[in-house]
């Protein structure tokens, strides 16, 4: 078979790196393509330098814009690319425009579509990535649900026929990576910046808390007057929009850096002491090293981890303070995302509905 991986944003190059392995071991033939949503190669290059994912064969380089420029630039390039290379399926990933754009691109064309972390629902149709998901579960030939939650919201929209449960590929490389970072010995990613065990990690992107100047001042004040060093991990659109708004991301207790490769983010997250964020993959690998989370979101598709009571969703500058200084939650074998073999079952669940 051939399997067309069709990724642009951070998250999505840590799910395709077990899954880049699954289909060489599953002796498929892989077809990767970059949308280049995110250009920087902080968050781009050197994911498939340090998760040791092949170079992409097709680049589209489509950089930033708005929600429909950027799709739209996607679809323009996407019909090329398939006729190009004529997969056997195209694979897409999580909730970004990049998922959506190269889902409607190949169902226009007749190539099979599967949709991998499917059935995941935040409820919140503000929240463009909301969009995106919904569309391509209903878009998509086949449904790759990461957990039973997953599943039961496919069901519910009447897409149970066409969706297996797989696991979260997230856990797979988390897993490889934790185990990795615990046993080298190099220096630790934050020397000189803060003591193991006694900072707080972040990372705040999502344009409901960066577009408007009251919210990200209300939650930059909050992580400034936390009672630890709270180490920010400053993806280019905070950067951007917090110089637009004039604000300050180095006051109190907040201090700046560049975003870390995958490997030496885990190795800083699972020594922190509890980490913020309003990313939905920072939020469950948190869960995953057992750390204490705070979502900085008014709901999270990551339900077990605040069921689990590792996470919870803060939004004031009230929320967030208590949210750091909360009672470390009750110790948990749980493992509603799997058991680190997801990619596996998703390269034989796409050969099963699609091989010849």
């Amino acid at each position: 078979m051939r399997i067309m991986s069709v990724v642009g944003a951070r998250p999505q190059f840590v799910k395709l790196a077990p899954i880049a392995k699954a289909v060489v071991d599953a002796s498929h033939e892989h077809v990767i393509v970059h949308t280049g949503q995110h250009y920087d190669p902080m968050l781009s290059d050197v994911f498939f330098r340090d998760l040791d994912i092949p170079a992409p064969d097709a680049h589209l380089g489509v950089g930033s814009g708005s929600h429909g420029v950027q799709t739209g630039a996607i679809l323009a390039q996407m019909d090329e690319v398939l006729e190009r290379f004529r997969p056997d399926t195209v694979l897409v990933y999580g909730d970004t425009n990049s998922t959506l754009a190269a889902a409607l691109s190949a169902t226009k064309l007749h190539f099979p579509v599967a949709h991998l972390e499917a059935g995941l629902r935040s409820f919140n149709r503000d929240m463009p990535e909301e969009h995106n998901r919904v569309l391509t579960d209903h878009a998509a030939d086949l449904c790759l649900a990461p957990t039973q939650v997953a599943m039961g919201h496919l069901a519910a929209e009447g897409l149970a026929a066409r969706s297996v449960l797989v696991g979260d590929v997230m856990t797979d490389v988390l897993y490889q990576v934790r185990d990795a970072v615990a046993q080298r010995n190099g220096p630790h990613p934050l020397v000189g910046e803060a003591e193991p065990g006694n900072y707080y990690l972040a990372t705040i992107h999502r344009a409901e808390n960066t577009d408007a100047p009251d919210r990200l001042r209300q939650i930059v004040d909050a992580l400034a007057a936390a009672d630890r060093p709270v180490i920010l991990l400053a993806h280019p659109r905070v950067r951007a929009k917090a110089a637009e708004h004039g604000i300050s991301l180095d006051a109190g207790a907040l201090q700046t850096r560049d975003p870390l490769p995958y490997p030496e983010l885990i190795a800083a997250a699972r020594t922190s002491a509890g980490i913020v964020t309003d990313s939905g993959g920072l939020q469950k690998e948190a869960f995953l090293l057992r750390v204490p989370g705070t979502t900085v979101r008014r709901e999270t598709e990551w339900v077990e981890t605040v069921e689990l009571g590792w996470n919870v969703l803060a939004n004031t500058a009230e929320e967030i303070a208590a949210a750091l200084t909360r009672t470390p939650p009750a110790p948990t074998n749980a493992s509603p995302y799997g058991d680190g073999h997801a990619a596996a079952r998703a390269v034989g669940a796409i050969e099963d509905a699609f091989g010849r």
